[in-house]
């Protein structure tokens, strides 16, 4: 259906990868739902800009930077170089990737503080901290480790348990040990700026369940309903970041300039047109979305719009949650070789099978992903190559084969109205692909491709053309496979955006948009429509993608 509602101006971005490793599969299943949205919010002719950035500071930068004897700059710097070339190898396509360590973010973290301080959103607490005396540091979040204080989990950070998601100071960790070391901390004073988070409350209250789903909403409320704790934005040297204005040995804590990553990053590309960046970041004239993983919620869907209403600053139109990824069913685990490096898989794996698989697994709720290795295999093999892709390497061979590439000008009603019927279903589709329900948008393009698969064989032109090649019948079911191959192609755009591009090109097209089909559809006008291509001679077809072994998928799991 033609789409009634002007064109959207909307931002996109994820979760920023910390700089201490490098990209894992799990990582990939964000970076990929988010690149899915994004291309096909482009596609239908919205201006979707799609922007991300290096997470570089904190105390683990530090520790890794004193361990290999480097500067924590020369660390980042191998980081961003390696992220950068994961991010392309699996086709995320973002417009732009920063680094959370620019002078732009460091000005913007000085302008939201002062803003947070000046309007009185501030404290200054003594509080007592974990100290490792053998290290000679306080010890950040991140690097005690003990038993959850709600759920008495163990092994479990100094910040929030993995296991109940309850959040807490590492002082309320029972048995913490210094995760360096292993030496228990003692407790040391401190001076600590703190962001009053309960001036926020009632604003919350009320966003909150406007702008993250029913699941995410539900889980806020709980802590909503009790005043909010003032939150901890600062840390004690040595650390790596930026320094808190009128401090000198006191440094943001990296949970506050990494959101604002997502606005530095923004300036940065669009520091040619500032009226742009602010009608999208200052005057609420655009859409803003977020994607992020379940376990930082309460830092995106708390504190980060609190920051960015101090600050003076818009805050999301929705945050978009999602689960986890499990390898055969399990965590991803080293000791198990389930904990695949993204590099590592591309060894083996055409990552256009991984952003299918991902795709056939993705919906708009919180439910975690298995890549089940054999269900990856099967599922490519017998879907994506054996109904999708063979459809279009069958019949555009045959019509070179006997017509050197000369499509048919004629199509039956028989025929136009099959491919009416995989027209009729953009409307629908469009409407799964906004809602991230990518896997019910695969489900009916798949089904519509087992549709016209039935007929393709029904009318099985390999054999009559074998004893007549001017068949006119077997010349049409080519035409209807090949105009529905190519339909089918537009539809898959956004999750296999390479083989969109040589189908493109096996039609003498430029890169495909969405197909804007008019409200009443009839016959006479697909058959001079831009579905239809009547007429036309198709490139000799190139190999598209290549079926999967389930030997060389297996190897994955070896380190």
């Amino acid at each position: 259906m033609t789409q009634t509602n002007s064109k959207r101006t909307i931002l996109v971005t994820t979760a920023l990868p910390y700089a201490n490793g490098p990209i894992h599969i799990g990582h990939l299943v964000e970076y990929i739902q988010a690149d899915i949205w994004v291309r096909f919010q482009r596609l239908i002719g919205n201006d979707c800009t799609f922007l991300c950035a290096d997470d570089t500071h904190g105390t683990p930068i530090l520790i890794r930077a004193r361990n290999e004897k480097r500067s924590p700059e020369a660390v980042i710097t191998d980081m961003f170089q390696l992220h950068t070339h994961t991010f392309k190898n699996y086709l995320v396509s973002f417009d732009h990737y920063s680094s959370t360590n620019s002078q732009t973010n460091q000005h913007l973290c000085e302008e939201f503080y002062i803003n947070m301080r000046d309007k009185n959103h501030t404290e200054v607490k003594q509080i007592e901290q974990t100290y490792c005396n053998h290290d000679q540091m306080f010890l950040p979040d991140r690097f005690v480790k003990g038993t959850c204080p709600v759920c008495k989990s163990e092994n479990q950070y100094g910040d929030s348990c993995d296991v109940c998601g309850s959040t807490y100071s590492p002082t309320e960790l029972k048995n913490p040990k210094c995760s360096l070391c292993g030496t228990p901390p003692v407790l040391k004073k401190s001076d600590h700026v703190f962001f009053k988070l309960n001036d926020f409350k009632t604003l919350l209250t009320e966003w909150v369940p406007q702008h993250t789903s029913n699941e995410i909403s539900k889980k806020l409320n709980e802590w909503l309903k009790d005043d909010l704790r003032s939150w901890d934005i600062s840390r004690d040297e040595p650390y790596f970041g930026f320094k808190i204005p009128g401090y000198d040995n006191k440094y943001f804590y990296v949970w506050v300039d990494a959101p604002i990553g997502y606005i530095s990053t923004a300036k940065e590309f669009w520091a040619s047109d500032p009226d742009k960046f602010a009608r999208i970041w200052k005057q609420d004239q655009s859409e803003v979305y977020h994607f992020i993983g379940k376990d930082i919620v309460y830092f995106h869907c708390l504190f980060w719009p609190a920051m960015l209403t101090a600050a003076g600053y818009r805050k999301p139109t929705q945050v978009n949650v999602h689960g986890f990824l499990t390898v055969n069913g399990e965590k991803m685990s080293k000791s198990k070789g389930t904990f695949i490096e993204a590099d590592h898989f591309y060894k083996f794996v055409d990552p256009t099978f991984l952003r299918y698989y991902y795709a056939c697994k993705s919906s708009a709720g919180l439910d975690d992903i298995d890549l089940n290795l054999e269900d990856f295999v099967q599922r490519v093999n017998s879907d994506l190559v054996g109904k999708y892709v063979n459809l279009g390497s069958r019949s555009a061979q045959l019509l070179h084969k006997y017509t050197s590439g000369k499509m048919s000008e004629v199509i039956s009603e028989e025929g136009l109205n099959l491919l009416l019927d995989v027209v009729k279903a953009s409307h629908e589709l469009q409407k799964h692909y906004e809602a991230r329900e990518y896997a019910k948008a695969i489900q009916l393009i798949r089904s519509h491709v087992d549709h016209i698969n039935q007929y393709f064989d029904q009318k099985s032109p390999w054999k009559t053309l074998k004893e007549n090649p001017n068949s006119a019948d077997a010349l049409e079911s080519l035409a209807v496979a090949l105009n529905a191959f190519r339909i089918f192609t537009i539809y898959l755009s956004p999750i296999i955006p390479t083989v969109s591009d040589k189908v493109a090109a096996l039609f003498n097209e430029t890169a495909y948009q969405w197909p804007m089909v008019p409200a009443h559809v009839d016959a006479p006008w697909l058959k001079s429509s831009y579905f239809y291509k009547g007429a036309l001679t198709l490139n000799p077809f190139q190999h598209l993608i290549q079926r999967l072994d389930i030997k060389n998928v297996t190897q994955v799991l070896q380190p």
